[in-house]
C-alpha cells in the first residue's frame, strides 16, 4: 500500500514537472518576435488558423476603423461576414482587455450603427462568403456609418412615434 502511494506521488510530480516544462516552453514561443501575431491565450482555434494562413487556406484581412487606425484578423478562406464580425469581436475585445481591463463593448450598438465594407461595398448579408465580395488575403475591410435606405426600412422610430403619437389624438 506504502508503495503504491509513493508510485502515485512520483507520478503526480512527474506531471507537474512536465506541465511546468510546457508552459514555460510555450511562454517562451509566445513572448518570440516571430509568433507575435499569435494572441496571448490562444484557442486550438486560433493556432489552426495561423497554420492555414501560412499553408496558403487562410486569409489575413486588415480593419480598418473609423479613426484611421486599423488591426489584422485571420480567417479561413471560406469564411463568411458573420465569421469577420466574430474575429472583429474578439480581436477588439482582446486589444481592450490588454490596454484598459474589462470594458463592455455592446456589439449590437456598433453592428446597429455600422457596418463593413469593401470596394464600396456594404457587407451586410451575415451569411455571404467573403470571396464572393472579392476580399482575398491581405485585403481591407472598412467600417462605415450604417444607415438603412428608406426602402429596406421597416420602422423608423420618427415614424413609430408619430404612429403612436396619431393614435392618441384620435382617443
Amino acid at each position: 500500500m506504502m508503495m503504491e502511494s509513493s508510485m502515485k506521488r512520483e507520478e503526480n510530480v512527474e506531471d507537474y514537472v512536465k506541465k511546468a516544462r510546457l508552459n514555460s516552453t510555450l511562454a517562451t514561443l509566445l513572448h518570440d518576435p516571430i509568433l507575435a501575431d499569435v494572441p496571448k491565450n490562444p484557442t486550438l482555434s486560433d493556432v489552426d488558423t495561423l497554420i492555414s494562413l501560412k499553408l496558403g487556406s487562410a486569409m489575413r484581412i486588415s480593419i480598418l476603423k473609423l479613426d484611421d487606425t486599423s488591426f489584422d484578423v485571420a480567417l479561413m478562406n471560406s469564411a463568411t461576414v458573420k465569421d469577420l464580425k466574430l474575429a472583429i469581436k474578439k480581436k477588439v475585445n482582446n486589444m481592450e482587455q490588454s490596454k484598459m481591463g474589462h470594458r463592455h463593448i455592446s456589439w449590437k450598438h456598433v453592428w446597429a450603427n455600422f457596418c463593413l465594407s469593401y470596394d464600396k461595398e456594404k457587407l451586410l448579408d451575415d451569411n455571404s462568403v467573403l470571396q464572393d465580395y472579392g476580399i482575398r488575403n491581405n485585403s481591407q475591410v472598412h467600417f462605415i456609418p450604417y444607415v438603412l435606405s428608406k426602402d429596406s426600412q421597416k420602422h423608423s422610430k420618427g415614424r413609430k412615434h408619430r404612429f403612436f403619437h396619431g393614435l392618441n389624438k384620435y382617443a
